[in-house]
């Protein structure tokens, strides 16, 4: 009961964001921007700049790539098994490759885990995002009716805001250059508002998945991987870095996250089996709340 109790508020506010697109109807759009643009660069910029540079950045790096390596061969290979054509192979990537580390699991890690554990999370987050909107956009247009290039997707890269603000962090850090206190009182603020907000937003995204006709034997095979596979190939690899409990805790929980929300983003913007996308992020979402209590009794939550 415990262990359900600590992703209870997440789904908390999860609902409040998912009654509030049904009930008022709310431009997701625009509030997902404002998260996105002008809010969550805050929280990166305070994490990079607060926390001190050390060998938990490589491993997370390192652990994160390899692990994204090995979920798209996996996800390939089923997706070859099971006859997928190009447009669903993306959408299989998209759902099984990607993991919902931010207005998912940074709530999460928070919860379980406190403050020490989120910075890790956030850390993580950063670097997820880094790799969804370069892999996950190229996947996203190969699959699509809209071909992006590989420069259309790298300008998309380097406009993102939060990786910009993560750079002056470390920066700044660097440079051994102090804030006053009042003007890192009001980034916090605005960081602090971030992860309420981007959970909100999951909520709304939520509310306006249409169920329509999808293959659901992709949507299983993409959500055993995802929920399953994905947090037992972080254990692995961990299990061969010398990193320390707390870390190998969060970046397992990470892993095992749904997936990701902007993917169904990617799949509306390229046309990209968006139902099948939309609806393996509703259905591992749902799922996780039995799935996550799981996970956080092995870690010994």
């Amino acid at each position: 009961m415990d262990l359900l109790m600590i992703i209870l508020p997440v789904f908390l506010i999860f609902l409040i964001g998912y009654v509030g697109q049904k009930w008022i109807g709310f431009d997701i759009k625009s509030i997902s921007t404002a998260a996105l643009y002008l809010m969550s660069p805050f929280l990166a910029f305070r994490t990079f700049y607060m926390n001190d540079l050390t060998m938990d950045y490589f491993y997370i790096i390192v652990t994160s790539l390899i692990l994204t390596v090995i979920l798209l061969a996996t996800v390939w290979s089923t997706a070859i098994f099971m006859k997928a054509s190009r447009s669903q192979l993306s959408a299989m990537i998209l759902g099984g490759v990607f993991m919902n580390s931010g207005n998912y699991g940074a709530p999460v890690v928070l919860f379980a885990f406190g403050a020490a554990g989120f910075d890790y999370a956030v850390i993580m987050m950063v670097f997820q995002s880094l790799l969804m909107n370069t892999i996950g956009i190229f996947f996203a247009s190969l699959g699509g009716e809209e071909k992006a290039t590989l420069k259309q997707s790298l300008q998309r890269v380097i406009r993102m805001p939060l990786i910009h603000a993560a750079i002056i962090g470390v920066g700044l850090q660097l440079l051994s250059i102090s804030i006053p206190e009042t003007l890192l009182g009001g980034i916090s603020l605005v960081a602090d508002a971030s992860i309420p907000t981007v959970m909100l937003v999951l909520g709304m995204q939520l509310a306006v998945i249409v169920r329509k006709k999808v293959a659901y034997r992709f949507v299983v095979s993409v959500g055993v991987i995802r929920m399953f596979a994905s947090p037992i190939i972080a254990a692995i690899i961990l299990f061969f870095l010398p990193v320390n409990d707390l870390l190998k805790s969060v970046i397992i929980l990470q892993a095992a996250m749904p997936a990701a929300a902007n993917t169904t983003m990617f799949a509306l913007q390229f046309g990209t089996e968006p139902d099948l996308v939309s609806f393996t992020t509703f259905a591992t979402t749902i799922v996780s709340l039995a799935t996550i209590p799981c996970v956080l009794f092995f870690l010994g939550v």
